[in-house]
């Protein structure tokens, strides 16, 4: 499901755009505007169930505080996220979605590692891509699971020249790359890492906080022919340039 002719585009978060970040309505706005899926973070709650949830609190997102792997479920159900949605479980989120779209779950919690694995042993795991920032995480996973496919998530230098080694090891399908590298190392240093990873054998998936990094300095458009996916804020506004820039239909 993750070998396509055009570029996918998946809604970072949901559709952050416009909608509270990682809720039900995100995501089913997101596949409504035309992306093909979502990402999304998970982390294990204080009593075992996988919830959807970007930062290691609730504080920021929600009307309420806490750390969310000390809360139980029941807890973290009472927080608001705005325009009526409550946290979701990753089983709600996958009830939701249509059965064709993608769906990148990123682990940011290790411990959510084994029930994530159980749960896409319960769905078709097709349609899933696993990352991480987290090493172990991958590596338990694939422990679990040696069919889904699995992306690195780069947010340092220091990882780079372990990706040989973690591709064999994992058998990676994409290194996950950060526009964010751009303004930091250069545009030419970051599109000579990205060749390499592809000489590897492996996909590249661009992803970013600021979805300006995408259209400042006709980056994307630049980097036509070096990446598979997009992990977008607006799934709207990436779809359309995407289309005109040929990338998709």
């Amino acid at each position: 499901m993750w070998e396509r002719e055009g570029v996918i585009v998946l809604g970072h978060r949901g559709w952050v755009g416009k909608y509270p970040e990682n809720t039900l309505l995100a995501f089913k706005k997101a596949i409504e505007s035309g992306a093909d899926g979502v990402e999304f973070d998970v982390w294990l709650t204080k009593d075992g169930n996988v919830i959807i949830m970007h930062d290691e609190t609730i504080d920021r997102t929600t009307n309420l505080k806490g750390r969310q792997k000390e809360m139980s479920l029941e807890e973290l159900k009472r927080a608001s996220l705005g325009m009526g949605q409550k946290i979701p479980t990753l089983e709600e989120a996958l009830e939701v979605l249509p059965k064709d779209a993608l769906i990148n779950i990123e682990i940011k919690d290790v411990d959510a590692t084994e029930r994530v694995a159980e749960v896409i042993a319960s769905d078709n795991y097709r349609r899933f891509m696993v990352s991480s920032f987290e090493v172990e995480a991958l590596r338990r996973f694939r422990e679990l699971d040696d069919k889904t496919i699995v992306g690195l998530l780069i947010d340092n230098e220091e990882i780079v020249p372990k990706i040989p080694q973690l591709k064999e090891e994992l058998n990676l399908w994409s290194v996950n790359v950060p526009m964010e590298a751009i303004p930091i190392i250069g545009f030419e240093k970051t599109v000579s890492a990205i060749k390499w990873a592809r000489s590897l054998g492996l996909k590249v998936v661009l992803w970013t906080e600021d979805d300006n990094l995408f259209y400042q300095n006709d980056n994307l458009a630049k980097m036509s022919g070096l990446f598979e996916v997009v992990i977008a804020n607006d799934v709207e506004k990436m779809i359309g340039y995407l289309k005109e820039l040929g990338l998709r239909q």
